[in-house]
């Protein structure tokens, strides 16, 4: 059986941290879901003010939450995450997730969804400098490292960060690969 990532995003995402752990984790031989509020395309941005490309959805959230997903992406850029927080089904799809205590991976402003869905509470992780307090203020403990992994979570940090996050993220399912 083929393993399935979910990667969670909308308008506004970082594009290096949407399209380089997907890379990584087909490379991988691990098929990746772009899952989305609705169907159709999302805008990809670099730092949040210059479009890049468009990514087709693969799945809205309302099909995904029906398909046997391992794990999901929670990708950055301040945009993106922000839209995803306050959008009811995306936080439900990734609360069951984080009930489930499936393979969990953040980086930069993709805390915010994780803190929205109840999924920091108690852990150690990192996330792109502003959203300390805001993890601090939802229980977790924020570290300011370029990758923590706590258990079935995975984080980094920021864009630079990506080299050491694929890798990681990669092998929250290498075993399970095999």
């Amino acid at each position: 059986m083929t393993l399935c990532v979910a990667i969670l995003a909308t308008d506004g995402v970082e594009e290096c941290e949407l399209v380089q752990p997907r890379q990584a984790l087909e490379n991988a031989g691990i098929r990746t879901l772009l899952v989305s509020p609705a169907k159709g395309e999302i805008q990809a941005m670099e730092g949040d003010v210059t479009p890049v490309s468009r990514h087709k959805v693969d799945a809205a959230i309302g099909v995904a939450a029906d398909m046997e997903l391992a794990g999901i992406v929670l990708p950055g850029g301040t945009t993106n995450p922000d839209k995803l927080r306050m959008d009811e089904a995306a936080v439900a799809f990734l609360r069951g997730f984080v009930a489930e205590g499936k393979p969990i991976a953040s980086i930069c402003h993709g805390a915010w969804t994780l803190i929205e869905a109840g999924g920091v509470k108690g852990r150690s992780l990192t996330s792109w400098p502003s959203l300390q307090t805001d993890l601090l203020n939802a229980g977790a403990n924020w570290l300011d490292r370029e990758l923590v992994i706590d258990g079935n979570l995975v984080s980094s940090r920021c864009p630079d960060d990506l080299p050491a996050f694929c890798d990681a993220v990669v092998a929250q399912y290498r075993d399970k690969t095999a």
